[in-house]
């Protein structure tokens, strides 16, 4: 698809996709942020480091510019793949150009040995312990608002988004996992907003699930883990398939609780990378997260 294409295609996916506009202008200030601000940082990239579970860790931060250090901003939890780096997923994502444009932080999470601990296991580093400490670290550096904190990742990142949005969705007020959304399940809490972007030719992660010798977190579809998001968010009835011409179409569940979604758009063709050609996900999940916040609850 060329990019004129691809221009004119965008606002129907934002519009008939995901139902909702783009939103105010994120520099705007938040009506009931907690406190006045007052952090002064320097826009653009910065490596911090912080102390996670007795363990030094790591990720990358994200300042737009014209950052005043008054007014709080919406944050970005953006996670890599499996073998991945938080660098490798900046440039992967490309949030951070994004962030520039329409003003919010990104932070780029770095998992110990390049792989998230999920499913968790007590070996391994409590990376949603480390995803909490990352958003309080940054909350001390920059004016975040801990109202507008969202979660994505790519494939290893998205089974990590999943399980941040179960286990913190008192922190994170929506999520939106590409080629790898899962339902960590037993999850307690507020009805989370779900959005999740997988191809139809993904090898990897594949749409269909059931793949023999691949790990039990593995065994369900996208389609049955979006399911078990729509029964967490209380939603009503069966999916609705929306299948217009072209590769994109969307399933989502209607009459979720508190405001919440379950949506899920299926790309034809994609295999497993994030998109860009067929739609432009980062765009996309930007627009869906500017419609929701913890204090829509």
């Amino acid at each position: 698809m060329n990019r004129r294409a691809q221009r004119a295609r965008l606002p129907f996916i934002v519009a008939a996709v995901l139902a909702a506009g783009w939103g105010s202008t994120a520099m705007a200030q938040s009506p009931i942020a907690a406190g006045a601000c007052a952090l002064a940082a320097n826009p653009g990239i910065m490596e911090a480091e912080l102390m996670s579970g007795g363990r030094t860790r790591s990720y990358r931060l994200f300042v737009p510019p014209g950052y005043d250090g008054r007014t709080r901003l919406p944050l970005v939890l953006d996670l890599h793949g499996s073998g991945g780096t938080a660098a490798g997923q900046a440039a992967n994502s490309r949030f951070e150009a994004l962030a520039a444009r329409e003003g919010f932080l990104v932070a780029s999470l770095q998992a110990e040995g390049r792989r998230w601990n999920v499913p968790p296991t007590d070996e391994r580093p409590d990376d949603v312990a480390y995803a909490s400490d990352v958003i309080d670290d940054l909350a001390a550096r920059v004016c975040a608002d801990l109202a507008r904190v969202y979660a994505t990742g790519f494939s290893g990142g998205a089974r990590m988004s999943s399980l941040l949005g179960c286990r913190l969705n008192a922190r994170i007020a929506a999520i939106a996992p590409m080629a790898g959304l899962r339902w960590p399940g037993a999850c307690e809490g507020r009805a989370i907003p779900v959005l999740t972007l997988h191809g139809l030719a993904d090898p990897q992660n594949t749409y269909d699930g059931h793949v023999e010798a691949r790990g039990a977190e593995w065994l369900e579809s996208v389609p049955e883990a979006l399911a078990g998001w729509a029964h967490h968010n209380g939603c009503r009835g069966d999916p609705v398939l929306e299948d217009p011409p072209g590769p994109l179409s969307t399933l989502r569940y209607e009459g979720c609780r508190d405001g919440a979604e379950a949506r899920l758009i299926r790309i034809d063709g994609l295999r497993h990378e994030w998109a860009r050609e067929q739609v432009d996900a980062t765009a996309v999940m930007w627009a869906f997260f500017e419609s929701h916040s913890l204090r829509d609850n």
